[in-house]
């Protein structure tokens, strides 16, 4: 467990050295900005790690939830730790997320500390962290184009979609699914199953504000359409007169 310990710790200063080095490059660009980097980047990593071990390495969660721990299992949650403990002070020091937020990451940290402890479900905690960051990449492209004043297009609309109907399909059914396979079995241990609960009971609280969100988006689209087309009839009305 020591050298778990030693490990996250190093992946703490890993995250950090590589938030400070994107600030001092990118001098020009703001704070949050170059931590939207550091996650997106977590995101990637951590999508590929856990597709790999899934798919690949197994063993298959949705079956084998509760066995024990593998090296690549490990690395792969101590590699996360050490970036959710990062984001985690990052947000703290700034305060730029709401208590939903950071009750999120501190659920995350304490999951994978259990994992790590316990030395077991490391299988369905790497399920969750795919779940969990499969739709980071969507999330941080809808503020890098709201930044870049690219979010109004196209692209825009294309990139909320994804987002929003990848998020409900991996956080309510997906999840769900997970969740149900966890609590049938009698190998993952009580606080395991209790972390599971907790991290589906928040994903339910962000389904409501997408969902929410995505009904003004909507709302807003269909507004938008009828004033061009009122706008168009009377300019063809102004031309025949």
């Amino acid at each position: 467990m020591e050298v778990i310990v030693a490990c996250a710790f190093l992946c703490l200063c890993f995250w950090t050295a590589l938030y400070f080095t994107l600030c001092r490059v990118n001098r020009l660009h703001s704070y949050e900005w170059n931590c939207r980097l550091v996650t997106l980047l977590h995101g990637i990593s951590a999508i590929c790690t856990t597709t790999f071990i899934g798919y690949v390495d197994g063993p298959w969660p949705f079956d084998n939830p509760g066995t024990l721990n593998t090296p690549l299992q490990i690395s792969a949650l101590v590699f996360s730790l050490g970036y959710f403990m990062f984001d985690m002070a990052w947000c703290v020091y700034f305060r730029t997320e709401g208590p939903v937020m950071l009750a999120h990451h501190t659920v995350s940290i304490l999951g994978i500390l259990l994992t790590l402890w316990l030395g077991e479900s490391g299988i369905e905690s790497c399920a969750v962290l795919f779940g969990t960051e499969i739709t980071n990449p969507l999330l941080q492209t809808r503020w890098f184009l709201k930044q870049t004043g690219h979010y109004d297009t196209t692209l825009g609309h294309i990139v909320d979609i994804l987002f929003v109907l990848l998020f409900i399909v991996m956080r309510v059914f997906v999840g769900g699914t997970m969740l149900y396979c966890e609590l049938i079995s009698p190998r993952p241990r009580f606080f395991i199953k209790c972390v599971g609960v907790a991290m589906y009971a928040l994903s339910w609280i962000f389904v409501v504000d997408i969902v929410q969100f995505a009904i003004r988006k909507s709302t807003n689209w269909h507004r938008q359409q009828k004033d061009h087309k009122t706008t168009a009839v009377n300019c063809l009305n102004d031309k025949k007169d």
